[in-house]
């Protein structure tokens, strides 16, 4: 299968994304908006990787699987906990021995021990190709996936006492709900109507030209403000 350097690729990438248009939602259309532009920029290998990994109704498309661990969760019920992490009341920061385990105290369940549980059996898989996989690499690869979504959404680290927004009752325009449904759904459920006619790919491009634009301006802001001498060579490797 070669080495892992394709899913530390797709890894990089999807960390990269969420950075760039963290302000999508993170429902159905949020998580496979942000695994369609993923797509885009992984490498050949990288790419190769994914789809001798994807199930045969994804179709070779990796966005079409990426909301799969929200379908399941209640059938996985183990699965719940690794959606998010959260903090004690206003501690605006995050230790993983403290906070990373579920409501039972089971160490390690959390969205960013998940992340670190599948990337390893998928790296590992990889780098010892001639060995017998222990795992179900298409799973991992689907929750990898899209728990690097979940945990760019605010309210997946939250605080333990309002359960990441969910006990917060808030009104967005004139539905009654609560502060984790708006971000999760609500607020790109709002803009597709609004701003794109309701079609998920009009977002995805629009947000795809807005990726470029910032890579400009974040290349413009690296020439001003760092203190040293660039090079033909240099601006080329870049």
């Amino acid at each position: 299968m070669g080495d892992g350097s394709g899913l530390l690729w797709i890894g990089r990438v999807l960390i990269l994304l969420q950075l760039v248009i963290g302000i999508l939602g993170w429902g159905k259309e949020g998580h496979y908006a942000v695994c369609k532009i993923a797509e885009g920029y992984l490498t050949e290998d990288a790419l190769a990787a994914v789809k001798e990994l994807l199930p045969d109704s994804a179709g070779g498309d990796l966005a079409a699987v990426c909301p799969w661990p929200d379908e399941i969760r209640f059938h996985y019920r183990w699965s719940s906990a690794l959606h998010y992490i959260d903090t004690p009341d206003f501690k605006c920061n995050y230790q993983y021995c403290r906070d990373c385990h579920d409501s039972a105290g089971h160490k390690d369940r959390c969205v960013t021990g998940a992340i670190f549980n599948y990337t390893n059996q998928l790296t590992s898989a990889y780098q010892n190709s001639n060995s017998e996989f222990k795992y179900n690499l298409t799973e991992a690869l689907m929750f990898l996936a899209h728990f690097i979504g979940d945990v760019h959404q605010p309210l997946h680290v939250g605080f333990t006492g309002d359960l990441g927004g969910n006990t917060i009752t808030v009104r967005w325009y004139r539905r009654k709900t609560n502060l984790h449904h708006v971000w999760d759904d609500m607020i790109i459920d709002s803009a597709l109507k609004t701003f794109y006619g309701s079609d998920l790919a009009n977002m995805i491009r629009a947000i795809q030209n807005n990726m470029t634009v910032f890579f400009s301006f974040y290349v413009v802001y690296l020439i001003v403000n760092m203190k040293r001498t660039y090079t033909i060579e240099m601006f080329i490797t870049f």
